[in-house]
């Protein structure tokens, strides 16, 4: 019984990292090193866009698949750095508690000097985060 409870946990281990694994065509470049998106976001003068989200969350499932890679949002693809972190994984705890993440998925807007500017937390469509993405970067701006 032990072996099948531990195959069984293996199994799903696998299978969530699948789920999660990978972007969509059509998607953002995303980074997983806060550090460094921020680093190249001072580079090119551009803001941070920082996407908290864990592979067994449906909502930030939905927005990976459906909404980053959307032709509502592609145009706002080289106007932000884009940083996917995993909250599980524990690299990723100290910037999630550095932005009072409580809730996934949650979207965080930095401009290029590492200020604060605006956030989004819950799922979305693409029509609305596209509306969303415009007004930030008039903040940014």
């Amino acid at each position: 019984m032990k072996k099948v409870l531990s195959t069984i946990l293996a199994l799903l281990a696998i299978s969530a990292t699948a789920f999660g694994a990978g972007f969509p065509k059509g998607s953002p470049k995303f980074h997983t090193d806060y550090n460094a998106a921020m680093k190249m976001a001072q580079e090119k003068k551009k803001p941070l866009l920082v996407v908290f989200s864990a592979t067994w969350c449906p909502p930030c499932q939905a927005n990976k698949r459906d909404v980053y890679p959307s032709s509502a949002v592609k145009p706002f693809h080289d106007d932000f750095v884009w940083v996917y972190l995993d909250t599980d994984v524990k690299k990723n705890v100290a910037i999630a508690q550095k932005f009072a993440v409580s809730g996934i998925p949650h979207i965080q807007f930095v401009n290029s000097n590492g200020k604060s500017i605006d956030q989004s937390v819950g799922g979305t469509s693409p029509k609305s985060f596209a509306k969303k993405l415009g007004k930030v970067l008039k903040k940014a701006n």
